[in-house]
């Protein structure tokens, strides 16, 4: 009962939408048909007498106008190319058995199956209509929608003509953190929908509302005077009619999901309770894994070739520090979902290429500037080269800014042209250099741990440090990395505009918005200063105390000492950057046996 009632309301919802389509035909061809009624009445005589013939030319050539107009209006409606969400298009041969389960899935629910399947690199789970017919015309070679990553294939022939069926977009994290039944569990409920969407009413109704959306995103494009002015009351027009049947639209898209849910209640009901909570921590691990692990590669040029592999261990790493999450470690002994792939590593490769271009911008080639990283290279190709990098930028402020490069009288450095940390410390601290404003307590741990944790609680409003030196600082390590971003930027758009080709999906969306969901808003100076003082203190202990870098699955880079990841480091550069104390640091140093006063090697 539950399904026939929001499929009943889908269907008036969508009839709802085709009025609109069908009244503002009407309003197009009403001139014409008061043209017609008077040039018959003129013809036979029942109209006829002084201005009547006037008239006739008038509202004759009003309605030939509103016809072209409305014949113009419907062209582009028709021609516009709808948006389709950037994704990894799975052919059949590379992923048999995943076809075969969701056939299994769509003939329980008594649904069309999908016309294909396809991944995107997020914790979602939708189908996705690509019947335009712009959509459908047969490429040169098969070829998937990420240029340059080996194994993965696209649609067979068969399917690169319009499908009759919607294609299912499933989440990529979701193939490799879930097991079969899981799966199978998660995506019921998506795959019933597709026999809503074969309803001829409801899918005429979605062709109308994604031409129109599609309309006005070509008339919102800049162009010369004469276009800008032409299209620019197509856009009026177009825009008209999707708030016309916007609000209908939504009730209906609203009818199509609460019957495809209905439908899905008795298939893996009791599962799918427990699948819920395994996306909610897909999510979770994937979006710290992005912003912890990816987005520091990312900056370095690099990027990971696994990252569903690394959601993985994430996740792992996460049920072996929260006791709550203890119960889902035991399903990794289970058949992941990601075993119904021939190739998942090519697959994985793919998605994390796109994955790339999606959340910071990277390119579709790899190359000298942009290549891929495995997780057992990490530490070396970007951890220890993102510090390096860093420290170097740090001293290239300093040298900007005039510090001297001599670490002072006190620090007994054995090269003064070298970079130290010493030089950072001095010039951040309030007093002399080398010396601390209590110096008789730096080896009281309670004093330090005291002052480590005041780093927080005296943070300014808007994130900026509170010392005039860290001030300056990091604002010539702002315009430092914002020159480094825009040089790479101007870089990375010259090679794609000369050579014209950027792969065999720009026609689906457009690189030049990339990137589509950036991750992060830019980094404070204060957050940039604290990274380059912490990347120089890594630096040091790196070269002077054996320590190396390390990759954490949950923190990203990381510093590991004597084997072991250091966690106080943080609190003590955020001492000396906002308060000008460098004592909790110094003790920290000292303890460890790092030397602040020799030189580090940087890139």
């Amino acid at each position: 009962m539950g399904v026939e009632v929001g499929a009943q309301a889908a269907r008036s919802r969508a009839l709802a939408v085709l009025r609109v389509r069908s009244r503002a035909l009407a309003v197009a061809l009403l001139p014409a048909a008061v043209a017609v009624v008077l040039l018959v009445g003129g013809s036979t005589g029942q109209i006829d007498g002084p201005g009547w013939g006037v008239t006739r030319w008038i509202v004759s050539g009003f309605a030939l106008f509103v016809l072209l107009a409305a014949a113009g209006i419907a062209l582009v409606v028709a021609r516009s190319r709808p948006a389709v969400s950037p994704t990894v298009t799975i052919a059949e041969e590379s992923a048999p058995d995943l076809y075969r389960m969701v056939r299994d899935l769509a003939d329980r629910l008594e649904v069309p199956a999908p016309s294909a399947i396809a991944l995107t690199p997020d914790c979602d789970s939708w189908l996705e209509d690509r019947t335009h017919p712009a959509h459908g015309p047969p490429r040169p070679e098969s070829r998937d929608e990420i240029e340059g990553v080996p194994g993965v294939r696209g649609l067979p022939s068969a399917h690169r003509r319009a499908p009759a069926a919607p294609v299912l977009v499933i989440g990529s994290p979701f193939l490799w953190w879930m097991r079969v039944g899981e799966l199978r569990a998660v995506l019921a409920p998506v795959v019933a929908g597709t026999g809503p969407s074969a309803h001829p009413d409801i899918a005429a109704a979605r062709r109308f509302v994604r031409g129109l959306d599609a309309a006005v995103a070509v008339t919102s494009e800049p162009r010369g005077p004469l276009s800008r002015t032409v299209l620019g009351g197509v856009g009026w027009v177009v825009r008209l009619l999707l708030r016309s049947c916007r609000g209908h639209a939504a009730e209906m898209e609203r009818g199509v999901a609460a019957a495809a849910a209905e439908r899905a209640q008795a298939v893996d009901y009791g599962l799918r309770i427990v699948a819920q909570e395994q996306v909610g921590l897909a999510y979770a691990g994937w979006d710290r894994l992005l912003t912890r692990v990816a987005l520091p590669a990312w900056r370095m040029g690099r990027w990971p070739s696994r990252l569903d592999a690394g959601v993985v261990a994430a996740l792992t790493e996460l049920s072996r520090r929260d006791r709550l999450a203890e119960g889902f470690a035991s399903r990794l002994g289970e058949r992941p979902a990601c075993d119904l792939l021939e190739e998942p590593g090519a697959i994985d490769e793919a998605a994390s290429l796109l994955a790339a271009r999606l959340f910071h911008g990277g390119p579709a080639e790899t190359g000298p500037d942009w290549a891929p990283v495995d997780w057992d290279e990490y530490p070396d190709e970007v951890v220890d080269r993102k510090w390096r990098t860093d420290a170097a930028r740090l001293h290239r402020v300093l040298d900007a800014l005039g510090v001297s490069r001599s670490s002072g009288a006190g620090s007994g450095a054995s090269d003064p042209e070298g970079p130290t940390l010493a030089r950072v410390m001095d010039h951040l601290s309030d007093g002399e250099p080398g010396d601390s404003r209590e110096s008789g307590d730096l080896g009281d741990p309670v004093v330090v741990e005291r002052r480590a944790a005041s780093a927080y609680e005296d943070e300014d409003e808007d994130g900026g440090p509170e010392n005039e030196r860290s001030s300056a600082l990091a604002a010539g390590l702002s315009a430092e990395v914002a020159r480094e971003e825009a040089a790479v930027s101007a870089g990375a758009a010259a090679p794609s505009g000369a050579a014209g080709q950027v792969g065999p999906d720009m026609p689906l969306w457009d690189d030049g918005s990339l990137p589509l969901f950036p991750l992060q808003p830019p980094r404070t100076g204060r957050e940039l200063l604290a990274d380059h003082v912490t990347a120089m203190v890594c630096c040091a202990a790196m070269d002077t105390a054996g320590a190396a870098p390390g990759l954490d699955w949950l923190d990203g880079p990381s510093l590991l000492i004597n084997g072991e990841r250091s966690v106080d480091l943080g609190p003590r550069v955020l001492s000396l950057i906002e308060e000008g104390d460098p004592a909790p640091l110094r003790t920290w140093l000292l303890h460890l046996g790092i030397r602040p006063e020799k030189p580090v090697r940087l890139v």
